[in-house]
């Protein structure tokens, strides 16, 4: 059975999301998952605040960063970041509900670039994040190939 795209990106989010003790230890959900795209949130809890009490800029980044890695291992093709960089546009602060959303820019190749918005549950805007990816060998899972 060939698997639809949405399927597919699915199937991929569920395998990853499996072994990512990363996200999972943050407290990140994964919202939405789509071909070449991903939403994923968490709310700002105390071990995420700084010494301004605000939201370390480092857990900011690793939501973002993790709801580009979703995004761009969603074809079920093993994807790296290559280069990624972010700007802080407003603080995060403690029980924000913050949701990352990521969207493919342009995939050619094995390289890929997306954009990944960082907001709070009211719609302000708390980051911009750009990331970009690189393909290596390797599958999330194994497809049946058709027969």
């Amino acid at each position: 059975m060939t698997l639809s795209d949405q399927q597919r990106a699915e199937k991929s989010a569920e395998a990853m999301w499996a072994n990512d003790s990363a996200s999972q230890g943050l407290g990140m959900q994964i919202d939405a998952v789509g071909p070449g795209t991903a939403t994923l949130s968490m709310t700002v809890e105390k071990r995420h605040t700084n010494g301004h009490a605000i939201c370390h800029g480092g857990f900011i980044f690793t939501l973002a960063d993790s709801a580009f890695a979703f995004a761009c291992n969603s074809y079920n093709k093993s994807t790296v970041a290559q280069h990624c960089m972010i700007s802080f546009l407003a603080p995060g602060k403690l029980g924000d509900r913050l949701t990352a959303v990521a969207q493919e820019v342009h995939l050619a190749g094995r390289s890929g670039i997306y954009d990944i918005k960082v907001t709070n549950q009211d719609g302000v805007r708390i980051a911009e994040f750009r990331g970009m990816s690189r393909t290596i060998s390797g599958t999330l899972f194994e497809e049946e190939s058709e027969q």
